[in-house]
């Protein structure tokens, strides 16, 4: 503990003094705070008064080292351990430049520091393919990853890395533009087909289309080999902070925005939410796929979609998707649906392979990202979902994650991470027809079943007690355990988007640590993985492939795990809210 002067004694008197008076005038005045009772005012002084107390020491307390030894725990805590779920925080996009260097170093390291006075557990980073090998093909520059990897290790946080072979730019929440390597967009230029490609011919360069896994169009090498030899030169650049424990999850970059899907809604092409976007197989060598698919199945006249509609139609605008009598119902409706699904799944399984033989016996889990489309996902087609490549058609019989989910179930450990974990149905627009709280359920459950641990995040950056309590249930979606056993499920973990200086910023930081604390099951910080029961032991290798007629096995529809209504470690409801706001409200008063 920091010793306190006797000057700081006098400014925290004078602090409360001023507290109360701000807390009387904040009361009074004609907002929801008049009508607050005393003991609420009360609650709110000696919040305000704790955080300027805190304020003053704030300096010294933040240049401490971080605490290296492990808490101890009673027999109730080492019970409850079971229920622990782990906290990341994502970086900012840009942490390390274009110019492959680390933005803003002391800053970053302050804000790691307040992330781990919070008990946060880690950091996940995107680890950028075109800042990476930009110079040229082979030519990989790690120097910024690994000044950045020995600030996140010596502040004491763990880490996750994404290989992200997408690039930055284009999607909800992109503000900064990090493009794929230049030589790659190279052969783009001289081969356009290179690049997903929509019905009326527009490319997107964000992400190399499957349909290029095989072709060896980059200076001999295949998209697949691209994806490969980066993973293998990180390994070989990182093997210091692998063998330190340091990196606990590597997430494997399998589309747009590092998600297993095709880029079916860009916001560079004019997609708003809640268009149904757009089919993107319409470069040649997908199209070739399609067309050798169709005729080996005894249809050579079947083609691509053409009545799919454009990104921002709803599904009654079209024909392929109209509840009554849409294309999407017809048999070559579904067989085209099939392809384009289980093109997706081919590719994250091969890419998903490399990365296994890339980290074959590290101390880390490979991961993979799908997306949480949940607009349309009310409607009998699956409108978005479909387009994103995701054939989820309940009503047709069809579940669309569990193949997903037994794909990766094959590689040892791998975890399925979904988006979309902070929303609730009541939040979203009524015509855009939406179900987030249904959609992450049916998915976390898919992986469950298939064996496959599960972890979640955001889908976008928020701050409210409502969007973290719905976090807090989906990660632990029937509490924590009792009577001495685990929960009966639980996620392995929960990332939350993103580090900023809004996210560290008074009520949001008081939220945040609240968060983390709940995620704890109310425990302190564990910095041993296997005491909550995640060991990481060294990766093994992946199990045999799995046909596609057995992963397609896993479509047929099982009813979604129970869910309770809310969780039972709320970071608090509409009074804390209240509570925050007269908090705010003081302390605006106070500083201006």
């Amino acid at each position: 503990m920091l010793a306190s002067s006797p000057s700081s004694h006098v400014k925290a008197q004078q602090w409360t003094a001023c507290c109360r008076s701000c807390a009387s005038a904040a009361a009074a005045a004609a907002s929801p705070a008049a009508l607050l009772p005393s003991p609420v005012i009360a609650v709110a002084q000696r919040t305000v008064a704790s955080a300027h107390l805190r304020a003053m020491t704030a300096e010294s307390a933040e240049t401490s080292p971080a605490p290296q030894s492990p808490p101890l725990f009673d027999d109730d805590d080492t019970t409850l351990l079971a229920s622990y779920v782990p906290v990341y925080v994502m970086l900012p996009l840009d942490v390390v430049t274009t110019d492959n260097e680390v933005a803003d170093a002391e800053g970053l390291r302050a804000g790691l520091r307040r992330l781990r006075g919070a008990s946060v557990d880690g950091v996940m980073v995107d680890v950028w393919w075109g800042i990476v090998e930009s110079a040229g093909p082979s030519r990989y520059d790690w120097r910024a990853y690994r000044e950045l990897f020995g600030i996140v290790q010596a502040e004491g946080l763990k880490l996750q890395a994404i290989m992200s072979f997408h690039a930055c730019g284009g999607n909800v929440g992109d503000a900064v533009s990090i493009p794929l390597p230049r030589w790659v967009l190279e052969v783009g230029e001289r081969d356009p087909d290179a690049f997903y490609t929509s019905p009326s011919g527009a490319r997107n360069m964000e992400y190399l289309t499957i349909g290029v896994d095989g072709w060896p169009l980059f200076h001999g090498r295949t998209a697949i080999q691209l994806y490969a030899d980066f993973m293998k030169s990180f390994r070989d650049n990182m093997a210091d902070f692998l063998d330190s424990g340091l990196i606990v999850d590597i997430e494997v970059g399998l589309g747009p925005a590092g998600e297993l899907r095709y880029p079916s809604y860009p916001e560079t092409q004019g997609w708003v939410f809640p268009g149904i976007g757009q089919f993107q197989c319409y470069d040649k060598y997908l199209e070739a796929e399609f067309k050798a698919a169709a005729t080996e199945a005894g249809h050579p006249e079947w083609e691509l979609p053409r009545d799919a509609g454009e990104v921002n139609d709803t599904p009654e605008d079209t024909g392929f998707f109209a509840a009554e009598g849409g294309t999407y119902l017809t048999e070559q409706g579904r067989f085209f649906l099939t392809w384009y699904s289980t093109r997706l799944i081919e590719h994250g399984d091969r890419v998903m392979e490399e990365a296994n033989v890339a980290f074959l016996g590290c101390k880390s889990k490979l991961a993979a990202k799908v997306s949480g489309i949940h607009w349309w996902y009310r409607h009998p087609s699956h409108a978005a979902e479909l387009a994103a490549g995701y054939y989820n058609h309940l009503g047709g019989g069809r579940d669309g994650y569990g193949p997903i989910a037994r794909m990766l179930a094959r590689h040892d450990r791998a975890v399925l991470n979904f988006t979309c974990a902070e929303m609730r149905d009541t939040e979203q627009p009524e015509e855009a027809m939406s179900a987030p709280e249904e959609l992450v359920r049916q998915a976390l459950s898919a992986g469950w079943r298939e064996g496959t641990e599960v972890a979640c995040e955001n889908a976008l950056s928020r701050y409210d007690r409502s969007g973290y309590n719905q976090m807090l249930l989906n990660a632990r979606p029937n509490g924590v355990g009792r009577r001495g056993g685990p929960p009966p499920r639980r996620v392995a973990a929960v990332t939350y988007l993103r580090l900023s200086d809004e996210l560290l910023a008074g009520n949001n930081f008081r939220i945040l640590r609240t968060f983390v604390r709940k995620m704890h099951a109310d425990l302190d910080y564990c910095p041993d993985p296997a005491r909550y029961g995640r060991p990481i032991g060294p990766l093994e290798r992946s199990a045999p492939k799995i046909p596609m007629e057995r992963l397609l096995d896993a479509t047929v529809p099982a009813p979604a795990f129970p869910f309770d209504t809310e969780t039972d470690m709320s970071v608090g409801g509409g009074l804390a809210e209240i509570i925050d706001w007269v908090i705010d409200k003081i302390q605006w008063m106070i500083f201006g």
